[in-house]
């Protein structure tokens, strides 16, 4: 109770609440006096009054070292896979196990195509995975640009082995890291076929870009797992 002039005692309930914070008093409850804390809820007693309060948020945001190295790499693997996501709804679908394909393809790749140390990570490409699959992979694959936009991939029929198919399909990447741009190819070329020429924008022209090559079984249902055609500049 209180026996100062109402004003007074107003006052000082208000400066009590901003104190500590308090949500609510609690006259009466049918649980009893509350106490403890939900979440950011907490219920607490002071000086006889029971109140409920709101924590606040705890921002926590060290620079430790740890951090700062798996921030860096998570960075850098972002921005490779994100040109990439229309490729890898396809090469890493299989794996998408109660994840995105590109998240799939994320996982992989930052625990097994990140080198160097911190702060001078890179994508270690030829070890990079844009596909993932049981169909039997590529043979002596590679990729040259002699001729202005144009890109050439070839390989080795190596349908013969067991898995392989005559009608396995080509899935083919072309990855521009200095543009941060990507393009695709599917279903053009069988494994029989050894050999794909592609257009690339013209943009690309002089520019450095990586190479990937993957096969599909006929209906797509599988793939294989891609591989490295080799670091290029476009003509």
């Amino acid at each position: 109770m209180c026996n100062a002039k109402k004003g007074t005692c107003r006052k000082k309930r208000i400066i009590i609440h901003q104190k500590l914070k308090i949500m609510a008093i609690v006259k009466e409850s049918p649980i009893g006096v509350v106490s403890g804390k939900l979440g950011q809820i907490a219920g607490a007693k002071w000086k006889g009054i029971n109140y409920l309060r709101v924590i606040p948020a705890s921002v926590s945001n060290p620079r430790t070292d740890k951090q700062q190295r798996q921030r860096m790499k998570f960075t850098l693997m972002s921005n490779f896979i994100k040109p990439n996501r229309q490729f890898l709804k396809t090469g890493f679908k299989n794996w998408a196990v109660q994840m995105t394909p590109a998240n799939a393809a994320f996982s992989y790749n930052i625990k097994n195509a990140v080198q160097g140390t911190y702060p001078n990570f890179t994508i270690d490409f030829p070890n990079a995975l844009v596909s993932r699959g049981d169909v039997p992979p590529a043979l002596n694959q590679a990729a040259a640009s002699t001729v202005a936009g144009t890109v050439l991939f070839t390989w080795t029929d190596n349908s013969d082995e067991q898995g392989a198919s005559v009608t396995d399909k080509s899935l083919l990447l072309i990855y521009n890291p200095g543009k941060n741009q990507a393009v695709s190819f599917s279903e053009l070329a069988t494994r029989v076929d050894g050999t794909q020429a592609v257009t690339v924008p013209h943009s690309f022209s002089g520019d450095l870009v990586h190479c990937y090559m993957a096969f599909s079984d006929q209906d797509v249902i599988d793939v294989s797992d891609s591989k490295y055609a080799g670091a290029i500049t476009v003509a």
